[in-house]
């Protein structure tokens, strides 16, 4: 019986041009992720998915692991297309192995034997004829870690565009300066998770600091629409000192960042902090608010953090879009992305005009077996 890793390599192209470069005989240089490795013949880069074969380095493609339509909040996304559907998919892989991680079963899937997510063979066209035929709006590379898996994300970008369709990362941001500059032409929105503040800490979930800060400034210079999520975790990144350094970088970024601080909760193999409460939250969003960010969120707790699920004009405070979890119940952003009480704009991609929203929770397009792909 085929591995995991051998029914994935089956299901592989080259790499784009752009992300590889050769550096020896036998060795090659990957620049999908922050980690640049160096990939010798036969072998995998900490990814475990993209593998360096006769001297060309080919990579996931033409599968999914995960497929499901969230509501855009769920991503999170609070100030990109308020209410619409985002027609969500994954591949297996990640370049990071948090003890955390609520993707484990996609993300860890060659890690993990327990951990199992069978591929489903799919063509980029058909994603995006089933996301029209939902009324997505969005189109999201996310469940694994997407920059590992760019070629693909792009291929089917390409074709959401062409559908008129957004598109989206939702990522731990361990870019390179090369693998921004190659997705940047298909891709409206970003979400990095921000995991911590501390180098220390970022290293034992396998990667660095750096490199994720380097990919938040790249992205807002790049005119991406950036959104930052931290998961805040009691013991790990929740002391007061952190918190206001992590914030602090993100007002330097730019203060009209949205920051989404939300709740542990036992998941995977970290079983020992306990979950977050919302006191907690609201701590952590007091001294965002105290750094400058205009736009701090506070999530997975529905209707327990006061105004922290609500969007509000910095400068008059009018109410905009009101939440509880996933669903909107007012809004009132004005067809030009200001506020209608002061004129004020609203950073973000709005719509001229808000929807409706099809669904406030998550759900499965066909059922569990997708039958739009399957024969």
């Amino acid at each position: 019986m085929a591995t995991l890793a051998e029914v994935l390599e089956a299901r592989t192209a080259e790499a784009a041009p752009e992300l590889v470069e050769s550096i020896s005989r036998d060795r090659l240089r990957c620049y999908a992720c922050g980690h640049e490795c160096p990939i010798p013949e036969g072998a995998v880069g900490v990814c475990k998915v993209r593998i360096n074969r006769g001297g060309k380095l080919l990579v996931p493609w033409g599968y999914v692991g995960a497929l499901q339509c969230d509501p855009i909040e769920k991503k999170p996304f609070f100030h990109a297309y308020p209410g619409a559907l985002a027609f969500s998919f994954g591949m297996l892989g990640c370049d990071l192995h948090c003890s955390y991680c609520q993707n484990w079963v996609t993300s860890q899937a060659l890690r993990d034997p327990e951990a199992v997510a069978p591929p489903i063979d799919v063509a980029p066209e058909q994603l995006v004829t089933e996301a029209v035929r939902l009324g997505a709006r969005v189109v999201v590379s996310t469940y694994n870690e997407p920059l590992i898996t760019s070629e693909w994300a792009v291929a089917i970008f390409k074709e959401a565009r062409a559908a008129g369709l957004k598109t989206a990362y939702v990522s731990n941001g361990n870019g390179t300066p090369r693998v921004l500059n190659y997705i940047r032409p298909w891709i409206d929105f970003y979400k990095v998770d921000l995991k911590s503040f501390d180098d220390k800490h970022y290293r034992q979930l396998g990667g660095r600091l750096e490199p994720i800060l380097q990919t938040i400034r790249s992205l807002h210079a790049m005119g991406v629409w950036l959104e930052i999520v931290t998961l805040l975790i009691p013991g790990f990144n929740s002391s007061d000192n952190e918190l206001d350094r992590l914030t602090a970088f993100i007002a330097s970024v730019s203060p009209d960042i949205p920051w989404h601080v939300t709740a542990f909760h036992k998941d995977y193999r970290m079983n020992d902090p306990e979950n977050t409460t919302p006191e907690m939250l609201m701590n952590a969003a007091a001294i965002a608010q105290r750094n400058g960010l205009r736009y701090v969120y506070a999530g997975n707790v529905p209707g327990r953090v006061g105004d922290l699920e609500n969007t509000r004009c910095h400068n008059c405070r009018a109410l905009l879009v009101e939440r509880y979890g996933y669903f909107i119940q007012s809004y009132r952003v004005t067809p030009k992305g200001t506020c209608p009480d002061c004129a004020t704009p609203i950073p973000g991609r709005w719509s001229r005009q808000f929807d409706g929203q099809i669904a406030s929770s998550p759900f499965l397009p066909g059922g569990r077996r997708l039958r739009t792909f399957n024969s």
